[in-house]
């Protein structure tokens, strides 16, 4: 245990981070004129001390932490106006943002970033990954973001760069409500956005069932053991003891069941266009905390927030071989919603006894509509031909989260409760706490519909005229489901020892995770063989596909499922473990924790064909070498040991850590299936990969921490990491037209690197600057990976780790005025470059080159209840881009968004 007096030596300013510097003309004004004080000057006292309260809290919070972590707090988010868990999470030293998704830590992929809610394991509801979109988490229910940065044994083992741990706003301490409305507007989507008809609910975020796959479709597939083909459907009707005069009679019969069910498909596909409306945003809380004589606490706080919002995106792609003949260009409306509610109730006793129930509820769904106009080896655009592809995706991706935590601890009103002196032998500062989670993610994509179509184009590219093409990949209806299950439940011990001039904590504890995942994909092709009337091809997509067209017998259209039967699969994972740690400070100087965590980790991934009836072609194989193969378990300990030293060398407050500890990164439950699956964000197509196996890593971190008196602060660390069987993508052979990786385990990976982060008070440049701040961070880093005899000829054997950055930047000049009614955040965020695809056979590797991010927020409180935001992101108008062999190979512009919102809140 850390004696909290330690942090004494330090004013309480040291930890106010932002407001340190807020209103400091205000304190002397009201030193020389008491006449002036009255009302507006109670005000600017009242709204300084909130936040200097939470900032306290925060940096104090970092200062007793055993081990390096970093914290952002709802204060600062609020500040910088990052409206998700994702981007606000690029502000924290050494972190980098992928995809808007997805947090890279100290340079390595985001497999090595775990994520937990309050604490607890949560589900993922990406298609193609384990790990967690944080795109998917608005900060308006986040109370703090804690990145750890060096492991602790009461942390899970899978801990790789770090974990993030997002902590939801828990009971207020008085009554509080707080409504926000707010609208905006990108540059990029300046017009007509790209729609079709849809369903009645979009709006809400949800398929009214229009899409859903239906019924007769359904019952087709357990009737005709999910191949629908014509010459599978005659066979079946043949089997159920129809009779048919010849072979071409039996044939006819099937064709007709086989086009009825086409129509079964919802075809409803024609694009059209329609005015974008400007961003919606909605945001409400309300709680309070009641009071039950004089020992009894009760709270609760629920809130809510909607958003919608429509985007444009314009992605352009080129061959580096063939740049001028080969590209691809991409242009894509998105029509976003956002929906999530948080309800907290809390039940306190005599601050010893405390029971916290959390309930989450979030939504996020994207309804894109593509055109998608390519060349390749095939066609390009110097032969006046080319392809044509639309694409309707509607993916809904919600979390159930419910969790219950308590906190016990055995005093004097707790001993009082229980008769008969039961207590009296436990010690008095014996503190148990417990949680149980249970989270649910799903993902439904139902009836995303691709439809293919040749081209006529210019000489520079450009479609003249288009048709659907012939054959039996025409388009392509495809259904996916997925849900992810999670449950996590533990309890920890703690008991603190005090001696003359030391103290001892220790801990011990237990948790296990159970973790259940059904990946379910249901694929189906419609096509036309040939038709009476080619020009028919050419017109509305409604026609081209509608009831007339498929059922001419004069048309050849054919109707089947598509796809391999190992495109679905099961998954499961259960880990057990047992933790025991000391923590011992001695003369308020040194603090040594030492731990070690016990795991006991069993995996099972098995391919499925939910469409399969027979025994011949079950749902799970029945190899008996198949099933063993399927699944993989391990038990291991994990040591951890973090020494702190604590004065006051160059500073009111100096702390040094050191730590070291070895952790595991684990495959993701898709990556260890045969499935071939495309990439979602990337299209690149993925194989999976039976044989590889978890890394084993070894941590090392210095950290310097010095804290002045004036508010400043400094930090300076060093980390090293050794990993053993990296989990890394490789580039495999595919044509020109498509990109293909694979997941292998490489030989050894390193990264080393020094991070420095620090804030800065400007009242040194003279009095008019006594309102700003500068807060930042820079981390610079090296990474190697050895790629070893597992990877498929590899351009370079030796290289640096995908997605890894030489540096990272993050920068944010703050202003408050000095009667505290304005404020302004300046941010700046900017990575190097960095590793996107490594190439094979002697082809270059890809790079993501920097994006310089300058975000600018201003801030107006014209009372104490209100407040006008506005927000202005990408000023730079930067644009992301991918070079490979000095070629621009990938870019997107992401354009200039602005938002304007109000707030009133008490």
């Amino acid at each position: 245990m850390v004696n909290n007096e330690i942090f004494q030596r330090a004013p309480l300013v040291l930890a106010i981070a932002t407001a340190s510097i807020i209103a400091p003309n205000a304190f002397a004004q009201a030193e020389t004129d008491a006449v002036v004080v009255a009302q507006p000057q109670l005000e600017e006292v009242m709204v300084q001390g909130r936040l200097r309260d939470s900032a306290e809290m925060l940096v104090s919070e970092r200062l007793q932490e055993e081990v390096v972590t970093d914290i952002l707090g709802s204060e600062m988010i609020g500040r910088i106006g990052d409206s998700t868990v994702a981007a606000a999470l690029r502000r924290v030293s050494g972190l980098s943002l992928v995809n808007d998704k997805f947090v890279y830590v100290r340079g390595l992929g985001e497999r090595y970033s775990s994520t937990t809610l309050n604490g607890a394991t949560v589900p993922s509801p990406d298609l193609t990954r384990n790990v967690i979109p944080l795109d998917i988490f608005p900060t308006s229910v986040v109370e703090s973001l804690a990145v750890q940065k060096t492991y602790s044994a009461d942390q899970a083992a899978t801990f790789g760069g770090g974990n993030v741990n997002i902590r939801t706003k828990g009971i207020p301490e008085d009554l509080t409500f707080s409504i926000e409305i707010g609208s905006g507007m990108n540059s990029e989507t300046d017009g007509d956005v790209l729609s079709y008809s849809g369903g009645g609910d979009d709006n809400f975020g949800t398929d009214d069932g229009s899409r859903a796959l239906s019924s007769e479709l359904k019952s087709a597939l357990r009737r005709f053991n999910g191949d629908l083909g014509v010459q599978d459907i005659r066979k079946v009707l043949e089997r159920e003891g129809n009779e048919y005069g010849s072979p071409s009679e039996a044939i006819a019969a099937a064709q007709q069941v086989n086009r009825a069910l086409a129509l079964n498909l919802n075809r409803d596909v024609e694009l059209t266009e329609e005015s974008s409306d400007p961003d919606m945003d909605f945001k409400a809380s309300v709680g309070n905390r009641f009071y039950v004589g004089d020992d009894w606490e009760v709270g609760v706080l629920a809130g809510g927030s909607y958003k919608n919002q429509w985007r444009e995106a314009e992605t352009f792609k080129r061959s580096y071989g063939f740049p001028d003949e080969r590209t691809d260009t991409q242009n894509t409306s998105t029509h976003s919603v956002d929906i999530s509610g948080n309800l907290n109730v809390g039940i306190r006793y005599a601050d010893e006894q405390e029971i916290t129930l959390t309930s989450l509820y979030l939504r996020n769904t994207d309804d894109d509509v593509v055109i998608r106009d390519f060349f390749n080896e095939n066609r390009q655009i110097s032969d006046g031909r080319g392809f044509r592809e639309y694409t309707l995706k509607y993916e809904e991706r919600d979390m159930q989260v419910n969790q219950v935590k308590g906190s016990h601890l055995v005093g004097p009103a707790t001993r009082s409760l229980v008769p008969g002196g039961l207590l009296d032998r436990a010690p008095e500062e014996l503190v148990v706490d417990w949680f149980y989670s249970d989270a649910t993610a799903r993902t439904d994509t139902p009836n995303e519909v691709t439809i293919n179509a040749d081209a006529i184009t210019n000489a520079t590219g450009e479609v003249v005229s288009s048709s659907v093409s012939v054959g039996v990949n025409s388009s392509a209806f495809r259904f996916t489901e997925l849900e992810d299950h999670v449950i996590n439940y533990g309890w920890s011990a703690t008991l603190p020892l005090e001696f003359s001039r030391s103290s001892l904590e220790l801990t011990g504890g237990y948790a296990r995770t159970e973790k259940g995942r059904t990946y379910k994909q249901t694929e189906f092709r419609l096509g036309a063989l040939s038709v009476d009337d080619q020009s028919s091809l050419g017109g509305n997509l409604n026609d081209i596909f509608g009831d007339s067209q498929i059922t001419n017998p004069d048309n050849n259209y054919v109707f089947d499922t598509a796809g391999a039967d190992n495109q679905s699969y099961i998954a499961a994972t259960l880990t057990d473990a047992a933790f025991g740690k000391a923590d011992w400070t001695w003369n308020e100087t040194w603090r040594l924790s030492a731990g070690a965590r016990w795991e006991e980790y069993n995996q099972a991934a098995l391919n499925w064909n939910p469409h399969g009836y027979t025994l011949d072609d079950p749902q799970i194989t029945n190899d008996p070498e198949e099933l063993e193969d399927a699944t993989y378990a391990e038990e291991a300990v994990y040591p951890s040991l973090s020494l702190t030293y604590m004065g006051n060398l160059w500073a009111e407050t100096f702390q040094l850590r050191f730590g070291a500890s070895k952790t595991a990164v684990r495959p993701d439950l898709r990556e260890i299936t045969d499935a071939i699956y495309i990439d979602p964000i990337t299209g690149e197509q993925i194989k999976g990969n039976r044989d590889v196996r978890p890394s084993e890593i070894t941590n090392f971190d210095v950290r310097g921490e010095w804290f002045f008196d004036n508010g400043d602060n400094l930090t300076v660390s060093a980390f090293y990491k050794d990993i053993l069987n990296p989990i890394e993508f490789f580039e495999l052979a595919s044509s020109d037209t498509n990109t293909a990786r694979e997941i292998i385990n490489a030989e050894s990976g390193e990264i080393t690197g020094i991070e420095i982060e620090g804030m800065k008070t400007l009242g040194f440049m003279g009095e008019v600057m006594d309102s700003f701040f500068l807060q930042g961070n820079l981390t610079v880093q090296e990474t190697e990976l050895v790629a070893g005899a597992k990877a498929d000829e590899p351009t370079s054997p030796v290289r640096e780790m995908t997605g890894a950055s030489d540096y990272v930047v993050n920068m944010v000049l703050g202003f408050d005025s000095p009667d505290g009614n304005h404020s302004a955040t300046l941010g700046y965020n900017v990575f190097g470059d960095r590793l996107y695809l490594a190439g094979r056979n002697s082809a270059p590797d890809a790079y993501e080159l920097p994006f310089h991010s300058l975000d600018l927020t201003y801030s107006w409180y014209p009372t104490e209840e209100v407040i006008i935001k506005a927000k202005f992101q990408n000023l730079l108008d930067e644009a992301i881009e991918i070079e490979r062999a000095h070629v621009i190979v990938f870019e997107e512009k992401p354009g200039q968004s602005f938002s304007l919102s109000a707030q009133y809140q008490f």
